[in-house]
């Protein structure tokens, strides 16, 4: 198998990876997920989110089918047992099994590689595959379980570039995309977050939280948002440095409280002021594109609105 010479690889280990089955699987995950999956055919993924009755976002996860009653749910950050439970307090007399298999797989984040390439990886590599939500261009996730023996045309997982964290984090937030649950988590809505655009549907039947997420189309506003912000902060070990984030941290405007960093990344990792950009749940009085904000009441404005995600 031939790559391009710019493939690089994030590793890493899923928060979730669940295994459901059984005859009233489909019938069941359908009055649970945001996303309708009686279109989804075997082999096809869709991702989605688990609200609670009040619509706000419990988890999100990608879900594909294996088996005609038996799915494979996967989330980066989900806890697969807080998942696992969530599912289980709404099984009553359903013929539904929920295996939590997450400490039997690895995960790789694919960047820079083209759709035949992953065609191909599919059939040499085994595991599961499926377009991931980084931001940044295409990436591609594929899990793998952690005994899985090394195969033929997968040798480039030891030859590629590998990414860290910090700059899937750079990439993610430049894009502005949310991670559930720190960007988006239990108390918040998905549209605060601009989740309805790309893990809701608004055609399916009723699903947990789907009476809330209509009234909320219907209403066609919401009270908070998911802006990226960009600032700047001393680094180093002298006495002007800034302390250390602890995420989330409050921000201010006039006086008050509007709202709170979620995520951050530093863009320049050099010394002196770093360049550093974040997501931050604001409310929507409070944040305007241009708009400066600081990190507490009555400090400098130094932290700048640039667009709701």
């Amino acid at each position: 198998m031939i790559f391009g010479k710019h493939v690089r690889v994030f590793h890493y280990r899923p928060a979730a990876f669940l295994r459901i089955s059984g005859l009233d699987a489909p019938e069941f995950l359908q009055g649970q997920f945001t996303q309708d999956l009686k279109p989804i055919g075997l082999q096809d993924v869709v991702y989605g989110l688990w609200l609670n009755q009040k619509g706000r976002v419990e988890a999100d996860g990608f879900l594909f089918r294996v088996k005609e009653a038996e799915w494979v749910l996967a989330s980066y950050e989900g806890c697969g047992q807080a998942i696992r439970e969530r599912l289980e307090r709404y099984i009553v007399a359903d013929d539904v099994v929920v295996e939590d298999e997450t400490a039997r797989w690895n995960g790789v984040c694919l960047l820079d590689i083209g759709g035949p390439v992953v065609s191909e990886l599919r059939k040499q590599g085994g595991g599961v595959m499926f377009r991931g939500r980084r931001g940044g261009g295409e990436c591609w996730e594929w899990l793998r379980p952690v005994d899985a023996e090394p195969e033929a045309g997968c040798e480039f997982l030891s030859e590629a570039e590998e990414v860290g964290f910090s700059e899937m984090e750079r990439r993610r937030i430049e894009a502005g995309v949310p991670m559930v649950p720190r960007d988006a988590g239990p108390g918040d809505l998905p549209n605060e977050a601009g989740l309805e655009r790309d893990a809701i549907s608004y055609t399916k039947g009723c699903y947990l939280g789907q009476e809330v997420i209509s009234r909320l189309k219907s209403l066609g506003r919401v009270r908070r948002r998911l802006w990226r912000v960009r600032w700047e902060e001393a680094r180093g070990g002298g006495p002007d440095a800034s302390p250390e984030r602890v995420l989330p941290a409050g921000l201010f405007a006039g006086g008050r409280k509007v709202g709170e960093l979620r995520s951050m990344a530093r863009t320049d990792e050099g010394s002196g002021l770093a360049k550093c950009m974040g997501l931050a749940m604001l409310s929507v009085d409070g944040a305007e594109p241009g708009a400066l904000l600081s990190w507490s009441e009555g400090g400098e404005a130094a932290v700048g609105c640039e667009f709701p995600v």
